[in-house]
């Protein structure tokens, strides 16, 4: 009996090798496949995106008066001028002729004035003459006063000091009240316009740093701060105006167009995993001895594809990356 005892035994033990193996097997095939990710140590940045232009702090648009043809260019792009300088000057020919009109009128009742009232002095010619004498001098030197400002609103004048930013219209063009013929702002200070939605404004605060791209610095990031928040949002849009002061030093130019994000939060030492590892809002799932168990955590930062996590979450306890839709505490995975 022992003998044969001892002459199975060796098929006995490769029979219970071959179960334990195939249970194993079964074991980790029949698991949920998952990934896990290990949370690391980084900065985390809460930011609200919105893009922006570039522009002068202090800057006018300036269009004629009155409409009129474009006669003569005084002043050139990337000029510095002076508060009232002519920069253009609109056909001006009627006006000095209606002007020269009036001047002569003016002239001639001014000397019937005076022939006027040397008469009444006297008694050759009544006082109503006199008196009808000054009153159209006076109505003719009022129309010259109308004339001439007539004629200098034809010419087009810079309201501030700064320098021509740009310039529209061409000699022999017509420039009507609605055409911006020239925009003319000081170099510097500079800020970004940026119109951000109404949903995100409430945690924009002043002095919040800044983080500006653009594309013809497509390398470098550069920093400024938020100076002002539009207290009137605009109700078309959903959005509210916000100026991003930038530093004297910024190589940005009037016009480029930039992308920014506002820092709301930050935190330089966060503990990080997955974004996609979240479930129900605050809890995570990890692996023991090839199960899944869920544990809560409480969460900080929130970003596209990571998360802080601030609590509930050691470094060193990896975590399932996305954890499949109807996963359980107790389900057995595996990895993929």
């Amino acid at each position: 009996m022992l003998h044969r005892l001892l002459a199975r035994l060796p098929l006995l033990l490769i029979l219970a090798l071959a179960v334990a193996g195939g249970v194993w097997l079964w074991q980790a095939k029949s698991g949920i496949p998952v990934s896990l990710a290990e949370p690391r140590k980084g900065p985390a940045v809460e930011a609200i995106y919105a893009t922006g232009t570039v522009e002068a702090e202090k800057w006018a648009r300036i269009a004629p008066v009155m409409p009129g043809r474009i006669a003569e260019i005084l002043a050139a792009e990337g000029d510095s001028v002076k508060e009232g300088q002519p920069l253009a000057r609109l056909d001006d020919r009627e006006a000095r002729a209606r002007v020269s009109e009036l001047e002569a009128k003016a002239a001639y009742w001014r000397e019937e004035l005076t022939r006027s009232g040397v008469l009444a002095e006297r008694g050759i010619r009544s006082k109503e003459a006199e008196q009808k004498a000054r009153s159209e001098y006076n109505q003719v030197t009022a129309a010259i006063n109308a004339a001439r400002q007539r004629r200098t609103d034809l010419l087009v004048t810079s309201p501030m000091d700064g320098v021509v930013l740009k310039r529209d219209g061409e000699v022999g063009e017509l420039a009507e009240i609605k055409d911006a013929l020239f925009w003319v702002g000081a170099p510097r200070p500079l800020r970004i316009t940026a119109e951000v939605d109404e949903e995100d404004i409430v945690r924009v605060k002043l002095g919040q740093k800044v983080l500006i791209k653009a594309d013809a610095f497509a390398d470098a990031v550069q920093e400024a701060r938020v100076d002002r928040v539009t207290p009137k949002g605009d109700p078309v849009n959903k959005t509210f105006r916000v100026r991003v002061m930038l530093p004297d030093d910024s190589p940005l130019l009037v016009g480029m167009t930039t992308e920014i994000n506002i820092i709301t939060r930050e935190n330089p030492d966060a503990l990080l995993i997955p974004a996609s590892a979240l479930v129900d809002g605050n809890k995570v799932f990890v692996v023991e001895d090839g199960l899944a168990q869920s544990r809560p955590v409480t969460t900080g930062i929130r970003g596209r594809t990571m998360m802080e996590v601030t609590a509930g979450l050691a470094v060193g306890t990896p975590v399932i990356a996305a954890p499949p839709a109807g996963l359980k505490s107790g389900d057995r995975v595996r990895l993929k």
